[in-house]
């Protein structure tokens, strides 16, 4: 096992972790080294204004049904087994560890040293082997590296993550497989190349030791005023949680995941993961500029051949375009990578109906239902087979990485809601006018200055108005929006259709909470849109 001259001094023994005779071993490279090996194998292409652009072939997004949790007694009885969380056996995994353990034999390797968590008494030590060197930046990029964090010197590889995308899971129909064993504490994605499972994998880990720490773990970004107060965005993908976090007038602390302690809030990774279809200047400058500079990888764009200038308008490979940049780079970023504890919480989501008002301001009661719930339209592209926006629910704004019950998540926010005296807020960059394919998204103009007011305390003394079929309350003015859109029923020209859809909404709302009314209390219960 040999080394490159840029690692030769602490070249990790990877026979620990189960990989013997492997060709040479790539350890903790820089950037620059890194682009170097993704363009002379051909795997990436170098944008005109620097960025490292990649294509992830037919694996565009997470394959959740090719996803599994390894059932062991230490576990079992924690996690929320289900068609997300799916079980497969100590046998399967070495079966598949056995293949990976073969396949790797004289393979060229990328690791990279990482950490997981800014608070050191709940952070992890990462190590990924990669087989692309791009993942291996993205790595680098996504997670806290050694030299953003404080004692670096005592990195231990906790968890382990291989990537091998050209090992194919063959007797599978797409060839993917990831499975996490938490008794081995590593992770194994077999046949994808979409870097995302790397960040989520090791999300899923926090996300089930934390909790058990007395840590709220959370699918959310976050960031601190000029007063000094904290804001978390829970949200999924494409609902704007990376783009309104990203604030040039709000330091920024993590765009995804996050844990929230007594001493508050702080960020799982040192990097951002933004979606980039459509991007541009003038409605997401923070993200935009990240694009256009050394270090950030781009995947899935499309981009002219000539010039190498990006089009982020091009979904001709897939609607979940992605850049992957470490969070350094963004100037207003918290240097921590922490906050204090939050003051305000919203919900964010992506009505594709659109029915639901652009911004209300929720009860203890309606957090719990909304947080539960976690209503929003499933984006196109996100996941493989997804092409159109289409209605879903995700427990806690995350189930597809929530492997404990929904009640620990629920209980642990209920308790620091009630704690902080919180303002909760619900805020929709969906539709309106109509549903999708026949309104418009919400402006992120108007999604900002919704959300400026809100956490200003300018909506505090704002009338508000009931909205009858989601019981919400609604303010009745906010500056720099106009004042029907926060009526979306005046927004549709059909009346009658707008009737229609609010009411299958909210029985669709009924129905799906169905399986949480025995945890909770009658007065949660009836906060419930449809009940």
């Amino acid at each position: 096992m040999s080394a490159t001259p840029q690692s030769a001094k602490a070249v990790p023994d990877l026979s620990v972790h189960g990989f013997r005779n492997l060709g040479e071993v790539h350890y903790n490279l820089s950037r620059a080294a890194l682009y170097e090996h993704t363009l002379n194998r051909g795997e990436g292409y170098l944008s005109s204004h620097g960025a490292l652009m990649c294509d992830t072939g037919k694996t565009t997004g997470r394959m959740p049904k090719d996803r599994f949790i390894v059932d062991q007694p230490a576990i079992h009885d924690h996690i929320d087994w289900n068609a997300i969380n799916q079980a497969t056996d100590d046998a399967t995994w070495e079966m598949r560890f056995k293949q990976v353990q073969a396949y790797l034999e004289s393979k060229e390797v990328f690791v990279q040293d990482v950490f997981a968590g800014a608070e050191q008494q709940y952070r992890l030590g990462v190590r990924v082997i990669s087989e692309k060197p791009f993942q291996a930046l993205f790595t680098q990029n996504q997670f806290i590296s050694l030299d953003q964090a404080s004692s670096p010197e005592s990195h231990n590889a906790d968890w382990v993550v291989v990537c091998v995308p050209f090992c194919k899971a063959e007797d599978r129909e797409t060839g993917v497989h990831v499975l996490l064993n938490f008794e081995k504490q590593m992770i194994l994605v077999l046949g994808s190349d979409y870097a995302g499972e790397i960040k989520k994998g090791i999300f899923t880990v926090l996300n089930y030791l934390n909790p058990l720490r007395g840590v709220m773990s959370m699918h959310c970004s976050a960031n601190t005023g000029t007063n000094g107060k904290s804001a978390v965005f829970f949200g999924l993908s494409g609902t704007g949680k990376t783009s309104l976090s990203a604030d040039p007038h709000r330091t920024l602390i993590g765009d995804d995941e996050h844990g929230w302690h007594d001493g508050g809030v702080f960020n799982y990774e040192g990097g951002c993961y933004a979606k980039t279809i459509n991007l541009s200047k003038a409605g997401e400058p923070e993200i935009w500029d990240a694009c256009h500079r050394f270090g950030t990888v781009i995947e899935n764009v499309g981009f002219d051949p000539a010039t190498r200038i990006i089009d982020f308008d091009d979904k001709s490979k897939t609607e979940n375009t992605r850049c992957g940049y470490d969070l350094r780079i963004i100037g207003n970023s918290s240097k921590t990578l922490s906050g204090p504890t939050p003051s305000d919480i919203v919900f964010l989501t992506c009505d594709a109906y659109g029915v639901l008002p652009p911004l209300s301001k929720l009860t203890a009661e309606q957090a719990q239902v909304w947080f539960l719930l976690g209503y929003t339209a499933k984006v196109a592209g996100t996941e493989v087979g997804v092409t159109e926006p289409s209605p879903t629910f995700s427990t806690c704004f995350g189930a597809a990485f929530m492997p404990l019950r929904p009640s620990v998540y629920a209980n642990m926010l209920s308790e620091r809601i009630g704690k902080h005296n919180c303002r909760v807020w619900l805020l929709n960059t969906g539709w309106s006018g109509g549903g999708y394919g026949v309104g418009r998204r919400i402006s992120i103009t108007y999604s900002r200055a919704m959300l400026h007011a809100a956490l200003d305390g300018k909506l505090d003394s704002v009338e508000t108005w009931d909205d009858a079929n989601f019981h919400l309350s609604v303010p009745v003015s906010c500056p720099g929006v106009p004042d029907m859109l926060l009526r979306p029923r005046d927004t549709w020209g059909d009346k009658d259709a707008y009737d229609a859809a609010a009411s299958k909404l909210a029985g669709m709302f009924g129905d799906a909470f169905g399986k949480y009314s025995a945890d909770v209390s009658d007065a949660v219960k009836a906060a419930v849109p449809g009940a």
